[in-house]
């Protein structure tokens, strides 16, 4: 009898990619699925992704939309989550929320198949049972599944924890330290986010990122800076600049135009943060380096001239 094909699934190099990969990877892994993730980001994903997208999404979704138009045709199923909250006043960008819907629209004529899961504490869809239905969806057996998550679960934790301890080290470094308030999946973008990190380290800066971080710590602290900030990935970036920003000499908000609540949360920071220079950096599809690094510069200049190095 033939052996039932095993399918490949595909992952977008994009958004919640940067939160979820590794989670993703082992859960994949340990249930003998393959995996194959998109490439990064150039300038021909994102035009891939523009013409897809209407004028007004965020830039994050075009990138988002480029990456899954580079995997149509070279996996069995895409996979694309829907991640709606996390519990009361944990919700997520509605953009989240409603991702599977707008990529099924939006590729319907393609052939792909797309494959999802829903996370919703709310509705009582937690993340263990969402991967329980994910895993069922694929073919695999309850109990391969359920020991699939658990171990890549262990996996994930162990991994982040890692990374976390690192950024904590760099708090402790010499010469000026600049927190960058931004989402992973723009902080991590080669494309954007990362030519930022690049040319600060390049002129003898310590960039620390403030979404990696003790997560639970985080969402407490976010309160002494805002008790009604809902969107769980914000509040998480709150609540590390609550945590750090005396240890820094700078703060730069980088976010991608244009998302809506990092508009309003950053808008809450520079109110609520008093005595740190800080720097609010948008980044558009337009967005050249030699602007950026001249921002950058001059924001460094900035820093250097009030503690007296200038």
């Amino acid at each position: 009898m033939e052996a039932k094909k095993t399918p490949v699934i595909g992952l977008p190099r994009a958004m919640l990619y940067f939160r979820y990969r590794t989670l993703w990877h082992a859960f994949f892994d340990e249930l003998g699925i393959q995996t194959v993730v998109s490439g990064p980001t150039d300038r021909a994903v994102l035009e891939q992704g523009s013409a897809r997208a209407i004028d007004e999404a965020c830039l994050s979704l075009k990138i988002y939309l480029g990456h899954v138009e580079a995997l149509c045709g070279k996996c069995d199923y895409i996979l694309v989550p829907r991640v709606s909250s996390f519990g009361r006043h944990r919700n997520m960008c509605t953009r989240f929320e409603a991702l599977p819907d707008l990529v099924k629209n939006i590729f319907r004529e393609s052939g792909q198949k797309f494959l999802s899961y829903d996370l919703d504490v709310l509705q009582k869809k937690d993340e263990a049972s969402a991967f329980q239905a994910l895993g069922q969806t694929l073919g695999c057996s309850p109990r391969a599944v359920r020991k699939a998550y658990k171990a890549a679960e262990k996996t994930e934790q162990a991994q982040y924890k890692g990374l976390v301890r690192e950024q904590e080290q760099l708090y402790r470094a010499e010469g000026l330290k600049i927190l960058i308030a931004a989402h992973s999946y723009v902080i991590e973008d080669p494309y954007i986010g990362k030519t930022v990190t690049a040319y600060l380290k390049g002129a003898g800066v310590t960039p620390i990122r403030a979404d990696l971080v003790d997560r639970d710590d985080a969402l407490r602290h976010s309160l002494e800076l805002s008790p009604t900030c809902k969107w769980e990935i914000s509040r998480e970036i709150v609540g590390s600049i609550a945590m750090h920003c005396g240890k820094v000499d700078g703060i730069i908000l980088l976010s991608a135009f244009p998302c809506g609540p990092d508009s309003m949360v950053n808008e809450l920071i520079a109110r609520r943060v008093k005595r740190v220079p800080m720097l609010n950096l948008v980044l558009d599809s337009q967005s050249g380096t030699a602007g950026i690094e001249t921002r950058l510069e001059s924001f460094i200049d900035i820093i250097r001239f009030k503690e007296g190095q200038l």
